[in-house]
């Protein structure tokens, strides 16, 4: 098929890319290079795809070429209302991956703005799209954050989630009843995913696992909040893209109903860690212990995460395999060879 991945250049959506090319699919990626976190990052997700840098960064919304044939890299903003129906028009897209947003819980404390833009106004350009051309299939990232102040553990997709402490969390929720809206409406078929703390090579600057293992090699204090007493359902990026992998490829399995437009599921380990055990994984594989600083609480954060993924494993046969360890360990591998540590 010929698969438009949004946020190409981000931690999710490069593996997921990289997948779906490994499988045989047409990828056209799509990422506006925005500077929420270092850019060169991106760059080197791009160059694995066969992007060069200096392409990138000259052509703009213009397409690139690829020394991977099968795959396109366009950069382009899903909120561009002209732009991003023209690249509809002129491509037979087949499925739509929209991995592209704002993240953060805390950063959307300093700037909402960025969290309307993207994930709401450009949610529903993204939306039109996929309605006025014949997209088969939308699969969209959602977030555990929607949960909110749930207390009942592990969290389920049936549970309510009206209590959002961040507009992160309110925004993804927000794109899960738009989504709603356009299966009910226009018979638009899309899968939402609540992603559940992603960790494993190529990851994000700005989450614990970057973060720690940078302070911890540059002998720098880290900063455990909640004084170390959260949970995290950490899950390994291979398990995340086998379970996206199985969705976006499903035409003709028995997971799928055509009268049935609209699906949301948890994906995630189903096992959830303690912070101090995450550190200390983290100290065993860097061979160095952290300084910690225990802070308080985080606004916006929740002590717990625990996925029920019991949907994924009765409809796509999804099984979170990766112990933290080994996945803790594949990560500081890949960071000490690509920091030249």
């Amino acid at each position: 098929m010929k698969i438009l991945v949004t946020g190409a250049a981000g931690f999710i959506g490069f593996h997921l890319s990289k997948k779906l090319l490994e499988n045989g699919h047409e990828v056209i990626g799509l990422d506006n290079l925005n500077d929420y976190y270092a850019v060169d990052l991106k760059f080197a997700r791009l160059n694995r795809l066969g992007i060069a840098k200096k392409m990138a960064q000259h052509y703009g919304t213009m397409n690139t070429s690829s020394t991977q044939p099968a795959f396109k890299f366009i950069k382009l903003d899903i909120g561009d209302r002209d732009a991003l129906p023209r690249l509809f028009e002129q491509e037979n897209i087949k499925v739509v991956c929209n991995l592209a947003a704002q993240a953060g819980v805390r950063y959307s404390l300093e700037n909402p703005e960025a969290y309307v833009d993207s994930n709401i106004v450009g949610f529903l350009n993204l939306l039109e799209c996929c309605r006025n051309h014949g997209i088969e299939h939308l699969v969209y990232a959602s977030s555990s954050s929607v949960y909110g102040l749930n207390k009942e553990m592990p969290f389920k997709v049936t549970q309510n989630v009206d209590n959002p402490i961040s507009l992160y969390a309110a925004s993804k929720k927000s794109n899960e009843l738009m989504a709603h809206t356009y299966s009910h409406l226009f018979g638009l078929r899309t899968t939402g995913l609540r992603f559940f703390t992603v960790y494993g090579p190529w990851g994000r600057p700005d989450m614990a696992m970057f973060l720690f293992t940078k302070a911890i090699l540059e002998d720098r204090p880290i900063h455990v909040f909640n004084n170390g007493d959260l949970e995290r359902d950490f899950t390994y990026i291979d398990d995340i893209i086998q379970g996206i992998v199985r969705i976006v490829e499903d035409n003709h399995t028995a997971a799928y109903n055509p009268k049935e437009a609209y699906h949301l599921y948890n994906i995630g380990n189903s096992k959830p860690v303690r912070l101090l055990d995450f550190i200390e994984a983290l100290e065993n594989n860097l061979e160095k212990k952290a300084i910690k600083e225990m802070k308080p609480m985080q606004p916006g954060d929740v002590k717990s995460t625990w996925a029920d993924v019991s949907g994924l494993e009765k409809d796509y046969e999804y099984r979170p395999n990766t112990p933290i360890d080994v996945g803790v360990a594949k990560f500081t591998q890949w960071y000490k060879d690509h920091y030249q540590v």
